[in-house]
């Protein structure tokens, strides 16, 4: 079973994939002008990922006899496209590195199943990152 440790590094993925679940659906919702409808449905597509993730992190935390959490990490919308697209980039970015640490508490634990499911998740956020620090770009 999982330590103490990684079911709390469980816990604080879900909340961040909640998080962002809703912070790309409301910036689906709510982002105007030519730029924002070209990527409105990026911002969709991704927020349905995210929530495929918490699911999935919740099924692994729940097999492990934990609670996952219902509460989202704080969640920050922004007011233009470019503000929603550096604090979704960020938010990418601060995924990446919580997953790598979870892969590498649930490799350490001999939890191969978590590692590999986390590997899994860690290639979908590196896509998410690129797209957004794609979109970025000059």
């Amino acid at each position: 079973m999982a330590g103490k440790k990684l079911m709390e590094k469980l816990n604080e993925a879900i909340g961040r994939e909640l998080q962002v679940s809703v912070q790309y659906i409301w910036q689906h919702v709510t982002v105007k002008g030519i730029a924002g409808e070209t990527v409105k449905g990026i911002f969709k597509q991704i927020a349905i990922a995210e929530m495929k993730h918490a699911e999935e992190i919740a099924d692994r935390l729940n097999y492990f006899g934990g609670t996952p959490t219902t509460k989202p990490s704080p969640i920050e919308v922004g007011k233009s496209l470019r503000e929603m697209l550096k604090i979704d980039k960020k938010a990418e970015e601060e995924a990446i590195e919580l997953y790598r640490e979870i892969i590498s508490l649930a490799e350490k634990e001999g939890d191969v199943v978590t590692a590999a499911m986390f590997t899994d998740i860690l290639a979908e956020e590196e896509s998410h990152h690129k797209s957004f620090s794609s979109l970025l770009a000059d």
